[in-house]
């Protein structure tokens, strides 16, 4: 007697997502560049606030690393002059020649791979739409750099 003839709609998921980039697979499907969502004050607030600690973490990492490689050389040459190792100079030289034989190679084409030109082509759309977003992150990352 009180029989409803309900339907349902289906979405095939996986056609769906076949030509969507990932972040909008995670994101959502209203993921669009900051410029839609946000205002210019929130988008700079966001850019600066991540630019700088960016800047920041990168500041202390690199002065790690500096100290480290710096340390490692340090001690190397303590061992060499000590004679705890020795080190075949020729051999190096050598080496050091090859290396900048094949640099000379590789950078006389300037003929990017097509899966490099790929993906800087979608950094600079990225940050074509998000020209703001950009400018505060680059702005805070330089005043994280700075402090």
């Amino acid at each position: 007697a009180g029989a409803k003839d309900d339907t349902f709609n289906v979405l095939d998921v996986a056609e769906y997502t076949k030509n969507r980039p990932w972040w909008r697979k995670i994101f959502a499907p209203s993921s669009g560049s900051s410029a839609e969502k946000y205002n210019v004050a929130t988008q700079l607030v966001i850019g600066g606030v991540t630019g700088w600690c960016t800047g920041f973490i990168f500041q202390k990492v690199g002065k790690l690393a500096a100290t480290a490689v710096g340390g490692g050389f340090f001690l190397l040459q303590i061992a060499n002059h000590t004679g705890y190792i020795k080190v075949d100079w020729n051999l190096v030289q050598r080496d050091m020649n090859k290396a900048k034989q094949q640099l000379k190679f590789h950078s006389s084409g300037n003929k990017m791979p097509p899966e490099v030109k790929s993906r800087v082509d979608e950094v600079i759309i990225f940050l074509k739409k998000n020209v703001i977003l950009t400018g505060g992150f680059a702005g805070g990352f330089l005043l994280g750099m700075a402090s």
